[in-house]
């Protein structure tokens, strides 16, 4: 789970012809007419191993009921009003955009075909779809019976459900195995925090059953009246199981309590429906408990118990269990299997052996077929294997060079039909289906990109920069054919970096909005992520972390140095983990950069991984270290952005939160604006926004996301005297 994982946000617009004429230099830079909040300073003495530091905003923290309390205290107020200041200063400094922003939103949302629908998956009996309607934010889920030529049934239609709430979203739906009853968890304030609802299909009734403080999914027994679900700490750590009678026989039982506040659990059902699974897990280890469907009422049964360092995933098959871990030293991972019966660790046996060039990311199962999902030299590959013929595999194959492709969506066992998704930097998002014993791809669905987009107009690369160690990193760039390598047009440098994810060279239909504009896009694949293998990540973890900064700062001077754009032309952009990223880096190299956007960024690293009471701490020791071990409070205090902010120029920066942010709660970046507000000595815009009703995710709903998006670039189009 990458805890701080900010949502890559695919966008999309109307494409315009190139633009590369100067314009004049961006009016936020000499705009002397509004002047900036400036936030109290309160001094908080903060000491810990012999050492102290003086955090001057440390009084920006407010807890869950604090802001969420109907009459709010004072420090809320003075907090809730600061952040408001900085809102109006944006909205100021950006007013000369304000027909701009316009613009950009509505080619945005103008890209996006509005009545539109997903390609049908079929499962015990239904097909499943989701359709969104004309002018609409939210989705409707409808299923047809046996045929797609049948009735639709309309499940829920979220728009209705979204009408009383300034923040709605829906998760985890999922239908009785007698298809009568859809569970669904419903969020109305963007924590994460779901409440589980019931709907008889049937009747259009909803059941008095309600469950609050879940994740916001159940998983159904066999039984089709039990239900168990996970329930959340104050920390919003993951830590209960509970089963749950729809017929309220009995009260709510706790199955399972997840003791160790560095794992978080889960629950889910296996593809064959036979098992039950409750699922353990922390950066570097898991645990799985396992129970009969038909049983509910019965004793899960623990897979093996859990050790240090070892990794793995289960699934079910026949009379067999298929273990992806990491066992042995299989640091790419491998594949074993055991018995159904037997499973502890040392009956498990080799069944696709470990191979130090390709990384195992999971494992699809059909009846007659084994589908591996791998990574080779940073792309992402399918591998398909018969059952009945092992050594007759073969890999999917793809014309480009560099894409992203998956399985996707996969419920049934008897098909020869893998339902896989497929993307690269030119082309849209692609839904296909793939014949295993024919071997053809059969295109189900491209997503529209309205307007008079052809992705012949657009161009990519993949190249391999050499870091300062010697490491090959590679980068996906895209741009408008026509872009010049001679240091003139303007560059976004995008990276994460951490929780072995990888960012992968996908399209994005909003980013035509800065490809038509003269921009070209970049993505760093740094160390942090996976791209590379398991060693990727764990070169850039814990005491290796400055590595994932350094990549992208090598990436930024060789794309400088190779003239696809200057110093004066390059901008950077992360999300929460990748927040950290763009912090770090301008702290490091502040005058490589024009500007940097950072979204919910995580840079007040050394004061939340101390606190935890904080959501998510806990489970990420083995991420960033635990900083009570002085060896990992000296290494996180070297490059915590928020702690390494010094009296220095900065680039124009765009930092972007939201209030109720449970995963990077908003007095990280509120306070980094404003520390950097006191110390810094340049006179580039420095621009705070806070969505005051929104969390992580940026607002809910299929349209209104996009504003934020449309300030982004605009901020980035003015600096690079590109805005209209």
């Amino acid at each position: 789970m990458h805890k701080r994982l900010v949502l890559l946000l695919v966008l999309g617009f109307t494409a315009c012809s190139q633009k590369n004429m100067p314009k004049p230099e961006s009016k936020m830079i000499h705009n002397t007419e509004f002047t900036p909040p400036i936030a109290d300073k309160v001094p908080e003495k903060l000491s810990i191993h012999g050492h102290d530091r003086i955090d001057n905003y440390f009084w920006m923290k407010l807890s869950d009921e604090q802001k969420n309390a109907d009459k709010k205290d004072d420090q809320t107020r003075k907090v809730i009003e600061y952040l408001e200041q900085e809102n109006s200063y944006t909205n100021d400094m950006t007013k000369h955009l304000e027909g701009f922003k316009g613009e950009l939103f509505t080619e945005i949302v103008g890209r996006i075909k509005q009545t539109d629908m997903s390609v049908p998956y079929f499962k015990n009996g239904y097909y499943y779809l989701t359709r969104f309607e004309e002018g609409k934010e939210y989705p409707v889920y409808s299923r047809k019976k046996e045929s797609l030529e049948a009735e639709e049934e309309i499940m829920l239609d979220v728009n209705k459900l979204a009408e009383a709430y300034d923040y709605y979203n829906v998760g985890g739906l999922a239908v009785s195995p007698d298809n009568k009853i859809l569970a669904f968890g419903e969020d109305t304030l963007s924590r994460r925090i779901y409440t589980m609802r019931f709907l008889n299909l049937e009747t259009g009734e909803y059941l008095p059953n309600t469950i609050e403080n879940t994740t916001g999914s159940v998983t159904w027994a066999n039984d089709n009246k039990t239900v168990f679900y996970t329930r959340k700490d104050e920390t919003l750590r993951a830590f209960k199981i509970f089963k749950h009678k729809l017929d309220k026989t009995q009260a709510d039982i706790e199955i399972y309590h997840e003791q160790d506040e560095t794992f978080s659990c889960y629950v889910y059902k296996t593809k064959s429906q036979k098992y039950i699974v409750i699922g353990s897990y922390a950066t570097v280890a898991n645990e799985y408990r396992v129970l009969e469907a038909d049983n509910p009422d019965g004793k899960f049964k623990l897979f093996t118990e859990r050790k240090r360092d070892l990794e793995y995933s289960i699934s079910h098959f026949g009379d067999s269990w298929y273990i992806v871990t990491n066992r042995d030293g299989a640091k790419n991972f491998k594949l074993m299997s055991c018995s159904e019966t037997d499973t502890e660790a040392d009956k498990w046996k080799d069944f696709i052996a470990h191979d130090p060039l390709s990384l195992i990311s999971g494992i699809e199962i059909f009846k007659n077929y084994l589908v591996i999902n791998q990574r080779v030299d940073g792309i992402s590959q399918i591998k398909v294997m018969p059952w009945n013929a092992m050594d007759d595999a073969h890999f999917i194959e793809f014309e480009e060079e560099a894409y992203m492709a998956m399985s996707s969506t996969n419920p049934e066992f008897d098909t020869d039909i893998l339902r896989l998704y497929y993307s690269s930097m030119t082309t849209p998002s692609s839904t296909y289906d793939y014949d295993m014993s024919s071997r053809k791809l059969e295109l189900k669905k491209r997503q529209e990109v309205l307007g008079d987009f052809d992705p012949s107009n657009y161009s990519s690369e993949r190249i391999f920069i050499e870091a300062r160690d010697g490491e090959r990193v590679p980068v996906s760039i895209v741009y408008r054919k026509g872009f010049k390598k001679d240091g003139s047009q303007p560059l976004l440098l995008y990276g994460y970096g951490s929780y072995g994810a990888s960012m992968d060279p996908y399209f994005s239909s909003v980013r035509l909005s800065l490809l038509d504009r003269g921009f070209a896009y970049a993505i760093a694949h740094i160390r942090g992520g996976q791209e590379m293998g398991r060693q990727w990540y764990d070169s850039g973890k814990l005491l290796n972390k400055k590595n994932t900064f350094t990549d992208f700062i090598d990436a930024g001077q060789y794309l400088t140095d190779h003239n696809y754009t200057n110093k004066d032309n390059l901008f950077c952009m992360g999300g929460s983990a990748g927040g950290l990223l763009i912090g770090a880096v301008i702290n490091m190299n502040p005058t490589m950069w024009k500007g940097a956007i950072a979204a919910v960024p995580f840079v007040d690293v050394i004061t939340t991984m101390l606190d935890e009471s904080i959501p998510l701490t806990t489970g990420e020791f083995d991420e960033w270290g635990n900083p009570k071990n002085k060896e990992y409070y000296d290494y996180i205090l070297s490059y915590s952005p928020y702690d390494n902010i010094e009296s220095k120029d900065y680039p124009a920066l765009l930092v972007t939160t939201g209030f109720h942010d449970s995963q990077v709660q908003y007095w990280e970046p509120a306070k980094w604006v404003a520390k950097l507000r006191e110390l810094k000595t340049d006179k580039n815009p420095l621009l705070l926004f806070t969505e005051m009703s929104a969390g992580h995710g940026g607002k809910s709903g299929r349209f209104e996301r996009y504003r934020e998006t449309a300030l982004e670039y605009a901020f980035l189009l003015d600096l690079a005297s590109r805005a209209e």
